[in-house]
């Protein structure tokens, strides 16, 4: 099912879409030039060579810092994304993406709702913002970027059993759209998808998107004493808050992917149900903190 043929699929009209973080700043974007259901088409031409050479300079940056940071999954697929000197044509990136897994990228302006955004998902189709970060953002961009969404979430779509797995992601938002949870499944993608660590034998290592696309927060998620690192727990990271705009306070760690899979592989309405019940007898779960008996991880 596609965004335009869903029954109660969002309409662009033209402006940001809200988000569930916590910030200071509205989306930006041109939301004005986009479709129905948020896609629009890569201006490529557009670009000036000072994007192109952001582009190439974050590229270079973040691949020198992924040994001993990143999962091993995401090394080796990184450099499907071609030639890190210019911002790649999403044309290219869909071609090898499509005989590797199935799956295209499209372009989008900025974040899109939720429902539009399960639905690309669940129809193989991940959305890529096409504008580049400001010179003075190089170091931490709040929003989602063509930087961000190539080089953090498009590599891991390259391995099958991840690709697969955004795609029921995706399925699973939509029915979560008409269950009135998309917030609590937010919260799900946030601390994995986007923040998520694993535990290696040889450490902690990052393959959420949000941590391998920040020069930053990618040594800080891994090495810094300050941030809180638990286990995963579905339940509980479902009531947790986060904010969009600083260094993750908290990190939810998995054992495996096969673990987050399987943990998600379920039908979610009596999770959907038990985790309002226990916001409603305990309240939410602010960033940064960590309950009674929780395991945790050191640095």
């Amino acid at each position: 099912m596609t965004a335009t043929t869903a029954p109660h699929s969002p309409v662009n009209r033209g402006v940001a879409p809200v988000t569930y973080g916590t910030g200071d700043r509205t989306p930006r974007g041109d939301y004005a030039r986009a479709r129905a259901d948020y896609t629009c088409e890569q201006d490529w031409a557009a670009y000036a060579a000072a994007d192109h050479d952001t582009y190439r300079r974050l590229y270079a940056r973040q691949l020198q810092q992924l040994p001993g940071l990143a999962c091993d999954e995401f090394i080796a697929a990184v450099r499907q994304l071609g030639a890190p000197e210019h911002i790649p044509r999403f044309d290219d990136v869909s071609e090898r993406l499509l005989r590797a897994t199935g799956w295209q990228i499209v372009c989008v302006p900025g974040l899109i709702p939720e429902e539009a955004f399960f639905a690309l998902l669940a129809a193989r189709k991940f959305p890529v913002t096409d504008w580049i970060r400001r010179p003075e953002e190089f170091d931490y961009v709040v929003e989602p970027d063509v930087f961000h969404d190539l080089f953090g979430h498009v590599p891991l779509l390259f391995n099958r059993s991840f690709a697969d797995y955004m795609q029921a992601y995706g399925a699973g938002g939509l029915k979560a759209s008409r269950l009135d949870a998309c917030e609590l499944l937010a919260r799900l993608y946030w601390y994995t998808v986007e923040f998520g660590l694993i535990a290696t034998p040889q450490g902690l290592r990052a393959y959420g998107a949000g941590i391998l696309s920040s020069a930053g927060e990618l040594r800080y998620s891994i090495t810094s004493a300050e941030p809180r690192r638990v286990a995963f727990d579905l339940q509980r990271l479902m009531r947790s808050r986060y904010r969009i705009d600083t260094y993750q306070a908290t990190y939810v760690v998995i054992d495996s992917f096969q673990q987050l899979f399987e943990a998600t592989a379920p039908d979610f309405r009596p999770v959907y149900a038990r985790v309002r019940e226990t916001i409603a007898a305990a309240g939410e779960i602010d960033a940064g903190i960590v309950l009674p008996g929780e395991r945790q991880f050191r640095t």
